[in-house]
């Protein structure tokens, strides 16, 4: 049979314990720490690269979008009706104004012609009668041998006759007129569309239903229309007003257009044409962008970003927009202070400029060090290493400066 052990043996091992729980408490902390402190040490100092803003003078651009039109279409239809007997043109081809596009049957108008003329022959000849009857009693009336109801009836007849003969007249031009009408050519060059009637049809002419035979459009130069608002236009007014810019509607100003595959704004043109007035429902205004398109590379309907000239001449800070970050609706960018900590700058921004350059209004300076790179792994606080620092590249001639600075 077992023995038990004491009381006394068994308060010395719990004195004991708690002897060895006081000392591990004690001195548990302090190892912690400095064994965090010696692997903080070891970590390497994140190194970034730093950027000067651009600042410099520029003239800042508005951007639309809109659509391109045809500076001219016509819907081409038939004059006179009749069978349509030939087409003269391919598919989509370029025409030359004056060029004959249809052939309708002319075989009635070359009769209607003959009959008119024929008609008038015949009046012809009845005005020759009239005229030998009348000039018979205009010398008898001198000595009263004929009454003054002859002479006033001859007289008559006369006048009636030189009036049927304005009206034969007027019919053979019209005869003419309708068998011209049966070759119908192109009132503008340009593009043509497809034959929308094939040879062998009837066709309706001369009417607002006429059938539509195909559409021309002329595309060089070409047309860009878009809209802009109420208040740009009164900006721009004043701007105009002040000196600033030309006067749209006087002088015109520069625009540039980017097409949907294209990353810059490469196609130069003029604004020409300001509508005469807002639109009250949505309150913008239309204008419109003439620009030359000889290789026919712009169609009618493409879609297409146009940039004008939104402001007078000023200095301006500008950033990369890739470095800019969001927090909810607050915009910031990291920068480098004195100390190589990281701080968050909250910025007003302002369009983009040129070549990824975003325009700040407020927020920063021109001697501001922005953080441009490795922004997912760095926090306001925190101490960083820069070896250089660089004016950011752009478009302009500031842009090719660059200096280095050890921090």
């Amino acid at each position: 049979m077992k023995k038990k052990p004491s009381t006394k043996k068994i308060g010395i091992f719990a004195t004991i314990g708690v002897l060895v729980a006081l000392l591990v408490f004690a001195f548990a902390p302090d190892g912690v720490n400095a064994q965090e402190e010696e692997q903080q040490a070891a970590a390497p100092v994140l190194e970034v690269e730093t950027s000067l803003p651009l600042y410099e003078t520029i003239t800042e651009w508005d951007e639309y979008t809109g659509r391109f039109q045809a500076s001219n279409h016509v819907d081409v239809r038939a004059r006179v009706s009749g069978f349509l007997e030939k087409v003269n043109f391919k598919d989509g081809q370029y025409v030359h104004k004056g060029q004959v596009l249809f052939v309708i049957d002319q075989r009635p108008y070359q009769i209607a012609l003959a009959q008119a003329k024929a008609n008038y022959a015949q009046t012809l000849t009845t005005v020759k009668t009239a005229e030998d009857n009348y000039k018979r009693v205009e010398t008898l009336r001198a000595t009263g041998a004929v009454s003054i109801e002859e002479y006033d009836q001859r007289k008559q007849a006369l006048a009636h006759a030189k009036a049927s003969l304005k009206l034969a007249e007027a019919k053979v031009d019209q005869a003419q007129l309708d068998l011209e009408f049966t070759k119908v050519k192109a009132p503008i060059s340009g593009l043509v569309s497809r034959d929308r009637v094939n040879e062998g049809n009837l066709i309706d002419g001369g009417s607002a239903n006429s059938t539509l035979l195909t559409t021309i459009v002329a595309t060089n130069p070409i047309h860009f229309y878009f809209t802009s608002s109420e208040s740009n236009y009164l900006k721009y007014v004043r701007l105009a007003k002040d000196g600033k810019r030309n006067n749209p509607r006087e002088q015109g100003i520069p625009v540039e257009i980017q097409l949907l595959d294209e990353t810059d704004f490469v196609h130069k043109g003029k604004l020409d044409f300001i509508d005469n007035q807002i639109d009250m429902q949505s309150g913008t205004i239309e204008s419109r962008a003439v620009l030359a398109n000889e290789n026919n590379l712009l169609e009618p309907g493409m879609f297409g970003k146009a940039r004008i000239i939104g402001s007078a001449e000023h200095k301006a800070i500008m950033i990369p927009d890739h470095i800019i970050g969001t927090n909810q609706s607050v915009r910031f960018v990291y920068v480098l202070n004195d100390s190589s900590e990281v701080v968050s700058k909250p910025v007003e921004l302002g369009p983009l400029h040129s070549n990824g350059l975003r325009i700040v209004r407020e927020g920063l300076s021109k001697d501001d060090k922005l953080i441009t790179n490795n922004l997912q792994k760095i926090r306001p606080g925190m101490l960083v290493h820069t070896s250089q620092t660089n004016v950011v590249s752009g478009e302009s001639e500031l842009a090719s400066l660059e200096h280095s600075q050890n921090l």
